[in-house]
């Protein structure tokens, strides 16, 4: 599974971009927990790119320390970077706040939450985008994405707009 990731996930992103994993990182847990920090960050430092790492329910202090004290340079800009809630970013004219759970964002409808955590499912909320590995919300695209690899603006755009068209039929 993690060659797999690696490979589809390398395929796609290129040493100078960067790439937001909103949490949950891996689910490797061993004692001492060394062990596991150093396997998953073995894997997270052949994977190409800057990454945001947002963190997850799984997702120790223990563990964001053990990979910045571990954190090195990746064209001019350390490998990892780290929150604990979330981010908001602006692309495509529109507002993104990436988050590990979903938000409920209330009358605030500019903007579009990208989160993870649940999994299989999707919220019943047009502005909420599950964009975790396994979410259904890939079938709002018109094309396969390879399993691990991460979404591009493309996809989210596509993602986006088929969830808002599903919904307006619904009206």
């Amino acid at each position: 599974m993690n060659q797999t990731i690696v490979k589809n996930w390398n395929a796609r992103v290129k040493t100078t971009d960067t790439v937001y994993h909103l949490g949950d990182i891996a689910l490797y847990f061993t004692h001492p927990a060394g062990i596991s920090n150093q396997a998953v960050y073995d894997v997270l430092k052949s994977l190409n790119g800057h990454l945001v790492l947002i963190k997850g329910n799984h997702d120790s202090r223990a563990f964001f320390k053990y990979l910045n004290n571990h954190n090195f340079m990746v064209g001019g800009k350390p490998k990892f970077e780290f929150h604990d809630v979330g981010v908001l970013i602006k692309f495509n004219h529109r507002q993104y706040y990436m988050t590990h759970y979903p938000m409920m964002m209330g009358i605030v409808k500019q903007i579009i939450n990208l989160h993870g955590h649940i999994h299989h499912y999707s919220v019943n909320i047009k502005e909420d985008i599950n964009v975790g590995v396994d979410t259904p919300e890939t079938d709002y695209l018109d094309y396969k994405i390879p399993f691990g690899t991460p979404f591009s603006e493309k996809d989210i755009e596509q993602m986006v707009q088929g969830k808002f068209t599903d919904f307006a039929k619904r009206s």
